[in-house]
């Protein structure tokens, strides 16, 4: 078997470590080219050296310099930027995986996309925000693009060939933390209970975003994109035992669906080794009590508030997903400060996205990453004086 060139970009976030613990039962198979982090350069050397990768990328600037002093004697090739990387090392890669969060995976995807074969990315904000300048990049070097979340990844895999016939769609949510809890409840929830998510160990920001179902619109939106669909055929359904990550319905009449555990390395251990039939995964156990009563819920729209949100998205690729992704994060990080309320935060998003400072930006289109990187600066520093302008 031909050794495959990885290059993972956020090998320390939650993406990154998953790839490694698939790649670590099959290094003979697999060439790791090159790794990054922000800030992590210790975890980022630990890995290195476990995985015996040569070349690491630290983008912080403080965290480079720092880095640079702690591998001064190690046989390391490390560089501040994936541009200064690539103006080295102009060889075609297997595949690459983006686990890098926030708008800051944008810039770095679009300038790997001519270097790499296959691109795997995880990161919603390029997804949502800059799909445009991406899928033109895909287009223009054929580079082959694959889903890493587990939804999209499982809508990947069912339609194939077969987008033509698509009816309809469903992503599955689990309903998060509060799903049986009452609306009144809701208002006094804290920041532990938000992030107890009851099927998946995650961050405390997608655990937030899980809770109020805000992760489920920005899939929906990927979703559009990534699969160039309507909105109107793709749905959420609420699935508590997460064991179905996606329901799509043909207009054959076929409806087929994907199922795996709630551990992230299944997608990915696909992604790397797709249409390898030598490879196999072997942690899989079949649990008939998981897939006794599976059962499916419509979204109570009081509860999740932020569902009604779709309604409102009637024109792609606009400053709308820039504005509604920079606000929840901004809200989300306010929460997870204890600065507002669970239900403040939901509050004040809505509030927020329908009023008029905003509003006037849902018809014009960011022309390029520059103009999205500009409108996320200033909503930023409208949010930071938001008690006094909307409260």
């Amino acid at each position: 078997m031909k050794i495959k060139k990885i290059l993972i970009l956020g090998s320390t976030g939650s993406i990154g470590k998953s790839t490694l613990k698939v790649i670590k039962n099959y290094r003979n198979n697999i060439e790791i080219v090159c790794m990054s982090s922000n800030k992590n350069f210790k975890k980022l050397y630990r890995q290195a050296e476990l995985f015996n990768v040569q070349n690491l990328i630290i983008n912080d600037s403080k965290s480079f310099l720092k880095a640079k002093s702690f591998l001064k004697k190690k046989k390391i090739n490390l560089f501040p930027s994936i541009s200064e990387y690539l103006k080295k090392n102009k060889k075609k890669i297997d595949l690459t995986i983006i686990g890098i969060s926030g708008f800051e995976g944008l810039d770095p995807t679009l300038k790997i996309i001519p270097f790499t074969k296959n691109l795997a990315s995880a990161n919603k904000e390029s997804i949502i925000c800059g799909w445009k300048f991406i899928n033109a990049k895909l287009k223009k070097f054929k580079t082959k693009f694959i889903p890493i979340d587990s939804e999209h990844f499982s809508i990947w895999s069912l339609i194939n060939n077969d987008k033509h016939l698509v009816s309809k769609i469903y992503l599955t949510a689990s309903g998060g933390p509060f799903l049986n809890a009452s609306k009144k409840k809701l208002n006094y929830v804290n920041v532990k209970n938000v992030i107890n998510h009851p099927n998946w160990s995650m961050g405390k920001k997608i655990s937030t975003d899980s809770a109020t179902m805000m992760n489920k619109v920005f899939e929906v939106i990927e979703a559009s994109k990534i699969f160039n669909l309507d909105m109107s055929k793709i749905k959420i359904i609420i699935h508590p035992k997460s064991i179905i990550h996606a329901l799509v319905v043909f207009n054959n009449g076929l409806i087929k669906i994907l199922m795996h555990e709630t551990n992230m390395e299944i997608p990915i251990f696909n992604i790397i080794f797709e249409k390898n039939n030598t490879m196999f995964y072997d942690k899989t156990v079949l649990n008939f009590e998981k897939l006794n009563g599976t059962n499916f819920i419509k979204p109570n729209n009081k509860k999740f508030p932020y569902v009604n949100l779709l309604s409102d998205y009637k024109k792609k690729n606009t400053y709308f997903e820039v504005i509604l992704v920079t606000i929840n994060d901004e809200l989300v990080n306010l929460f997870l400060s204890k600065k507002i309320s669970f239900i403040n935060m939901q509050k004040l998003l809505i509030k927020l996205i329908k009023g008029s400072v905003f509003k006037k930006y849902y018809n014009k289109q960011p022309k390029n990453i520059n103009d999205i990187n500009l409108m996320v600066n200033n909503v930023k520093k409208l949010l930071i004086k938001y008690d006094k302008i909307f409260q």
